[in-house]
């Protein structure tokens, strides 16, 4: 909720946050999705100057200590067991499966189903590649990077955050958005989910999703295996047009939503994928739902235009474009910019006409889809029963931003995409776990990371080299956030 009106006053009079200024909870929602790294691989810049130092890491952290881990890195390829990882550019001539199958060579499960974390140079690479192209941190000599890590350090950081899917992006936007991949509600009550990204045939990559995509195209299903432990078996496939309900179903009236995404069809607009939101006019057709047309933005940059026009909805997904995507090939390496922006939008936002301040009443959420084939050395707690032959996958990074977090926060509870569902389901009024898919699996929420009891902290501009100007003008023809 807005600010305690006494607090207002007080503002409107001196220009400064009040001492005692609270909320009960945010008017607004934000969740940023980038695409396809690892802590490991994007966040090396918090070990060493100027935003830590190699202690500032640990692989058991404790305190506030971030874990990641700089060097030995477990490979059963190694003669020693374990590699020394080298640097890469954040865009990148070369790939990496980010598939299902990626995801068993990457954890090599024991045989109790343990992740054992030394798989990771059996991912298989397409492009130009290197030599163990897997082992990879990105440079931030240049400080590209730079403004992803003064979000991490001077808000919140998650040291435990996991996809929740074990594979790539068609599901993990539909995790993101709806807390299941499944069908239906009772497939995924059953421990069926679509885990990979659409086929037209066995192995040929089709990037048209949901219920707009060719008739030809179809989805993998993962199903229990009978013989624990996992892996699940995938032995069949759906046309990807589901009927499950979502977040923007289970939400009170009185709250909007949007979801900002480059193309209608893709496998990252998750909405297109769910029957009674597109409204399909039939296989290659186009989404004509009424709840599509009001809430579905094809163009991700409208998101800054919303935030200057304070016409932000309750809750917003952004999606970027593949140009400002973190996907580590095709894109322009925009992808922190971007992200700095909208924080640096909605920060630096003047009052609206209600005399509303979105820093005040507004929480990011920032978090990357899958792991991208990239090593990380955190390994999964899988869940038990019919759900853990596909959940969790790998560890993503995660970010979360607001007037009410600390700096330098560090939490260290684990977080899935269900976390982020169950803090906007308490945020707005609903019981957590309404959905009964991943957000009931889930086992918190994100409020550790606001002390709404506090004076809110000032904004500061997280400093980047491109601004809102230049996506706001930027006329280069929008692609997917990835090619895969």
């Amino acid at each position: 909720m807005k600010l305690v009106a006494k607090c207002v006053v007080v503002l409107l009079v001196c220009g400064t946050v009040c001492a005692h200024a609270q909320i009960s909870s945010f008017e607004h929602i934000v969740v940023i999705v980038q695409e396809n790294r690892t802590p490991d691989n994007l966040f090396q810049g918090l070990c060493a100057p100027p935003f830590g130092t190699s202690s500032s890491c640990s692989t058991t952290p404790t305190g506030s200590q971030y874990n990641i881990q700089t060097g030995n890195w477990l490979d059963k390829h190694s003669p020693t067991g374990t590699t020394q990882p080298t640097l890469i550019p954040l865009g990148t001539s070369y790939d990496l499966s980010h598939a299902h199958s990626a995801f068993n060579a990457q954890c090599d499960a024991n045989a109790v189903g343990v992740c054992q974390m030394d798989g990771a140079g059996d991912v298989f690479c397409s492009g130009t590649c290197p030599g163990q192209p897997q082992f990879k941190f990105v440079d931030n000599t240049t400080g590209i990077l730079n403004p992803y890590l003064t979000l991490a350090t001077q808000y919140g950081w998650a040291n435990y955050m996991f996809q929740t899917n074990q594979g790539p992006s068609f599901p993990a936007h539909q995790f993101i958005f709806g807390g299941t991949s499944a069908p239906s509600a009772g497939d995924d009550a059953l421990g069926i989910f679509a885990s990979e990204n659409m086929t037209v045939m066995k192995g040929v990559m089709n990037k048209s999703a949901g219920c707009v995509a060719d008739a030809t195209t179809r989805v993998e299903l993962i199903r229990p295996n009978p013989t624990s432990p996992p892996p699940g078996i995938e032995d069949a496939s759906v046309y990807p047009c589901f009927h499950h309900k979502t977040i923007p179903d289970i939400l009170p009236a009185q709250f909007s939503w949007r979801y900002y995404a480059p193309s209608a069809g893709s496998i990252w607009t998750a909405p297109n994928a769910i029957s009674h939101i597109c409204r399909s006019t039939g296989p290659d057709g186009t989404c004509e739902g009424l709840k599509w047309n009001e809430n579905v933005d094809l163009t991700p940059s409208d998101v800054l235009s919303d935030i200057s026009s304070c016409n932000l909805r309750s809750l917003s997904w952004v999606i970027p474009t593949g140009q400002n995507s973190d996907h580590p090939r095709n894109n322009n390496t925009g992808g922190p910019s971007w992200v700095a922006s909208i924080v640096n939008a909605i920060g630096n936002n003047s009052k609206c006409a209600d005399g509303e301040v979105y820093w005040y009443d507004t929480a990011i959420v920032i978090t990357w889809d899958d792991w991208g084939g990239w090593y990380d050395h955190e390994p999964p707690k899988v869940l038990s029963g019919n759900q853990g032959d596909y959940q969790r996958g790998f560890r993503v990074p995660m970010i979360v931003v607001s007037a009410f977090t600390p700096a330098g926060l560090v939490n260290n509870d684990r977080h899935d995409f269900g976390t982020i569902l169950r803090f906007i389901e308490h945020n707005f009024g609903v019981p957590e776990g309404q959905l009964g898919f991943a957000d009931n699996r889930a086992t918190n929420d994100l409020r550790a990371f606001f002390h709404l009891n506090q004076t809110p902290r000032p904004f500061h501009t997280i400093s980047a080299p491109l601004d809102a100007s230049y996506f706001l003008n930027d006329k280069t023809p929008p692609t997917d956030p990835d090619d895969d």
